[in-house]
């Protein structure tokens, strides 16, 4: 073999190997990203940041209800306090406790959101949404509370997954309360084909499900769950630390065998 071959053969091993090591280093960055996000959204976290959100709410949000609770057309579980998405035929149940301005729940969103979808759309897992207004309980504002009330409305509609997604994926930073703005979140809205109504909007604005959340709220603070997402599948909560949606697909067709 020439000098000039094995030089070649050489470079070549090289950048394969240094683009596996990129990958690896690519892999452990997507993996603990929702570990490193996850710290924000935890009890307590106004003691240890001490931000008040730059908004409050200048459309009719409001941060309080009261009066009889309200459920979604749909909702499921224990005093109906549940969003289910997926068929009721699924052997297994993922049950996903979050917050739409928290900033971990959208890494966990972000990541196994095609993931998700496809376990649903195959009738292998149903999911039941719970949402909760930690950040505003943390940080103060009403952006929780005011974009739960109009997913609960989406739900009504019979559009909830999508306008969840367009949600999250128009998540504002988390000192930023641009969801405490029911215009926001009808604008949103007009991401998702037929949603915006007159119904979704007076929905919206009346805040029909604020006390359904609050009390979704109350259940996650009376179940002394440690944060947002939480995430468990078939009764067991599952580590994110050492989660990947390849792990969470394995373990939902195991049960579905």
């Amino acid at each position: 073999m020439s000098e000039k071959n094995r030089e070649g053969k050489r470079a070549a091993r090289e950048r394969l190997a240094a683009e596996r090591e990129k990958q690896k280093a690519a892999e452990k960055r997507r993996r603990t990203l929702i570990v490193g996000a996850s710290v924000v959204c935890v009890l307590g976290l106004a003691a240890v940041i001490g931000v008040v959100a730059a908004n409050s709410g200048d459309d009719g949000g409001g941060d309080t209800a009261s009066g009889p609770v309200s459920a979604p057309q749909g909702a499921a579980g224990t005093d109906k306090l549940a969003v289910p998405v997926g068929q009721d035929t699924a052997k297994s149940t993922l049950t996903i406790w979050e917050d739409f301005r928290c900033p971990a729940c959208k890494s966990f969103e972000d990541n196994y959101r095609t993931t998700l979808h496809e376990l649903t759309d195959a009738g292998k897992v149903k999911i039941e949404y719970h949402l909760v207004t930690l950040i505003d309980s943390n940080m103060g504002g009403s952006g929780s509370l005011r974009a739960g009330n109009a997913a609960g409305c989406a739900q009504d509609a019979g559009k909830f997954r999508d306008y969840h997604d367009v949600l999250y994926e128009n998540q504002p930073e988390e000192s930023d309360d641009a969801f405490s703005k029911n215009s926001k979140l009808l604008e949103l809205a007009g991401k998702v084909d037929g949603l915006t109504t007159d119904t979704f909007k007076s929905c919206v604005n009346d805040g029909k499900h604020d006390t359904w959340i609050q009390q979704s709220y109350k259940k996650f603070q009376d179940d002394k769950l440690g944060g947002t997402p939480t995430v468990i599948l078939n009764g067991k909560t599952l580590d994110l630390n050492s989660l990947t949606p390849d792990k969470l697909k394995q373990q939902v067709e195991a049960a579905d065998k």
